[in-house]
């Protein structure tokens, strides 16, 4: 047994602890353990949540409806880790400045980050989304149409986008899966030839959970001109986080910029 005088002596690093890290213990509240609850009252996954609530209170067919909905959801029902409306500006300026024709996206989850993605594409853009959860992508798919749905790894997709989808380039493609994957499937396309001067990929939650080795690997390896978005977390208060922008540029080997948004 811990002696009364011992307990109180700890009180205030404890307390400090408490106040200094408040913002990650809502995030584990909200993310894991309001989960597991309603998972076990429910019966339903924390997406097929999500979707009833959506399918109810967003317009069918209106993306703007459709991510407001989400967000709602996300911020004050139970947490889910989409872009978020914060993050997805930065995403939104990105594609009017790149008017990309040719978008791979890893990471569909719910669909959240399709709709943003979709909806500022050019007339006859193509947008290609890989998501490896089976029933994530059923949910998905009742928010998006028009959109190339691939259930599959994404390390296995990458390889086989030139036979199996006859792409030739990819001008933008955007990272939100396993963190553990950015780097080695970076590396994949960065082999498949389908990125050409110019091509943009961008990557969130390089700063958390973070992504550390594929921030190393593009600051190592010269191809890129780059940069760090910094945000706060999606949804949540008090957590830095950020998005990788890159820009393939082989005379490239600088230092990434970072800009901030609060």
């Amino acid at each position: 047994m811990v002696s009364p005088a011992i307990a109180l002596a700890f009180l205030p690093l404890l307390l400090t602890l408490i106040i200094r890290y408040r913002y990650y213990f809502v995030l584990f509240y909200r993310a894991v353990l309001v989960r597991i609850w309603r998972d076990c009252v429910t019966g339903l996954s924390r997406e097929e949540r999500a979707y009833q609530y959506v399918l109810v209170h967003a317009t069918p067919g209106d993306p703007d409806s459709i991510l407001e909905a989400f967000d709602v959801w996300c911020s004050k029902v139970e947490y889910i880790s989409n872009i978020g409306p914060k993050k997805g500006k930065i995403l939104d300026r990105l594609l009017m400045e790149q008017s990309p024709l040719t978008v791979l996206e890893l990471g569909a989850h719910c669909g959240y980050s399709t709709v943003r993605i979709a909806r500022a594409l050019p007339l006859g853009a193509r947008l290609y989304s890989v998501e490896m959860d089976q029933r994530n992508a059923a949910i998905y798919y009742t928010f998006v149409h028009k959109v190339e749905l691939i259930v599959n790894p994404s390390d296995e997709v990458i390889p086989r986008l030139r036979a199996d989808y006859g792409l030739e380039r990819l001008d933008f493609v955007f990272m939100d899966h396993w963190k553990k994957s950015y780097c080695p499937d970076l590396q994949l396309l960065e082999g498949s030839g389908l990125l050409g001067k110019g091509s943009m990929i961008v990557a969130d939650n390089v700063l958390f959970p973070g992504a550390p080795k594929f921030l190393r690997h593009i600051r190592k390896s010269g191809l890129y001109e780059w940069k760090v978005h910094r945000a706060t977390l999606e949804y949540s208060k008090g957590i830095r986080d950020g998005m990788a922008e890159l820009i393939i540029s082989p005379k490239s080997n600088t230092n990434p910029v970072f800009y901030y948004h609060f």
